[in-house]
């Protein structure tokens, strides 16, 4: 299967394999750390990279909102890699987003790369949201019923005599962490020790995303 059930706070939502999560009750869609133009944030400080990673992290994330077409759209911050990300975007992807925010709601949640994101993107902007039991917010704080980014997990799982490192969902029930979504985005292993100053505890779940479904393993079968 291409996604698992994950629930928090007795909520029940969809771990999709692209590393979004989908509140089907509430037609939301909720996706973080897209880090659009981190490309072109490196190349301005002489560090050149193919400058191809919000074309292709946009194509990824129209086509998710083309299949789930949800009535809401909540980006979890780090939206954009830098203060200025948003003034480099070319028409053609000034477009896409357009086109992705037509017909439902859209918030940017503010993040620690863009703090302070202009009302010409379109959408909303807002430093966390509350519905119903859940609050959307960039970094997590460990607060029941939160669902946040910012920590880019990812597990390193041992299998068939080699290990493999993917993105993932971290979660106790009670709160999660999403993967980053971005192109060019790395990741924190759930090991670290910023996972266990949120949970409280070593024995909450990562939901790996595998190459054709999500797995679902405790964080301490992790490398």
């Amino acid at each position: 299967m291409c996604a698992s059930t994950v629930t928090v706070a007795g909520v029940s939502l969809l771990a999709d394999l692209s590393g979004t999560l989908f509140w089907e009750a509430q037609s939301l869609l909720v996706v973080s750390d897209l880090h659009l133009e981190k490309g072109s944030s490196f190349a301005a400080r002489g560090v050149l990279l193919p400058p191809y990673d919000t074309v292709a992290t946009l194509g990824r994330l129209a086509a998710v909102i083309t299949r789930h077409d949800p009535r809401m759209v909540i980006a979890l911050g780090d939206s954009f890699h830098d203060r200025d990300a948003h003034d480099r975007l070319s028409a053609a992807d000034r477009g896409t987003i357009a086109s992705m925010q037509a017909r439902r709601d859209w918030i940017w949640i503010s993040g620690n790369h863009d703090p302070a994101l202009p009302s010409r993107l379109g959408g909303m902007v807002a430093n966390e949201v509350a519905i119903g039991p859940i609050a959307f917010r960039h970094e997590p704080t460990g607060a029941y019923g939160e669902i946040a980014g910012h920590l880019h997990p990812k597990a390193r799982v041992a299998t068939r005599g080699r290990a493999m490192e993917r993105r993932c969902f971290a979660t106790d029930g009670e709160r999660a962490v999403m993967p980053s979504f971005g192109a060019y985005t790395g990741g924190l292993s759930i090991r670290d020790a910023a996972f266990a100053r949120i949970f409280g505890t070593p024995g909450f779940m990562a939901y790996v995303l595998g190459d054709t479904r999500v797995h679902t393993i405790t964080a301490e079968r992790c490398c």
